[in-house]
């Protein structure tokens, strides 16, 4: 779904999907979003010449080394899979977004966001608030992250084994990963989704947390599953929320797709 720049709030705001990437753009000056659509569009065809040469590449589940001079956008994501221990193809919705982020700013916004598919890349001088979508947990949509300006540059990306259609081998309902670029948090967020599994769920929501711990560049973690909820590391500020994403939504919230990040 495509739709028009809205300005709303002192930010201008677009949706746009281009082919599998959905994205949401947030500045406060238009042409930083034309330029992150730009570069979304022209980063993710060198992705796909670079796969139909190399196939290896989208099917891995394990790292795998890339050429020196591959394309940028592979080049991240294969540093993030390495660090994360997975496949490569699960940091690039983080690794198209960072580098998005990082063409806006020439713009000199003070705000620059970009999420792609729930994860998010942001440079910010303005503060952010983020409320995390747990999929049928009790606890989706009544917790949030208020981001200050000393919290960015800042990458944030949400793994779930119960909401959309990416592959998972763990079960649960959201893994949050704050780090210091959105290729990274995406390949941790999915790493640290994988290890929460077992019939002890609390148990199995430590071994996510200890996971994350482990990874280095990553500042901070949450992890959801049913009602149990564990968080480490240095955390921005928790929000609690009230009432359901629908009621954040209608009272003027910004849902984000697939997993369900609302922006203030």
């Amino acid at each position: 779904m495509n739709s028009k720049m809205v300005f709303s709030r002192g930010l201008y705001r677009m949706r746009r999907t281009i082919r599998q990437s959905n994205l949401l753009i947030i500045s406060d000056i238009p042409q930083a979003i034309s330029t992150a659509i730009n570069s979304v569009v022209f980063h993710r065809s060198l992705l796909e010449r670079y796969i139909r040469c190399h196939p290896e590449y989208q099917l891995s589940l394990e790292p795998i080394k890339v050429e020196d001079d591959a394309p940028r956008v592979i080049k991240l994501a294969a540093f993030a899979a390495e660090i994360a221990e997975v496949g490569p193809m699960a940091a690039v919705p983080g690794a198209l977004a960072e580098i998005a982020v990082g063409d806006m700013v020439h713009h000199g916004a003070l705000v620059n966001l970009v999420e792609n598919g729930g994860e998010i890349a942001s440079l910010s001088y303005k503060p952010l608030n983020v409320a995390i979508y747990a999929g049928s947990s009790p606890i989706s949509g009544r917790i949030g992250l208020h981001l200050l300006p000393k919290d960015f540059p800042i990458g944030i990306a949400t793994s779930s084994a119960t909401v959309g259609s990416a592959l998972s081998f763990g079960e649960a309902d959201a893994v949050v990963i704050i780090a210091e670029s959105s290729s990274l948090a995406d390949a941790v967020a999915t790493a640290v989704c994988n290890a929460v599994q077992g019939p002890d769920i609390e148990a199995s929501v430590q071994s996510g947390l200890e996971l994350a711990e482990t990874k280095p560049y990553v500042r901070a973690a949450i992890v959801i599953r049913g009602r149990y909820v564990g968080k480490v590391g240095r955390l921005p500020r928790l929000l609690k929320l009230n009432g359901s994403p629908d009621d954040l939504f209608e009272a003027g919230l910004y849902e984000i797709m697939p997993h369900r990040m609302t922006f203030l």
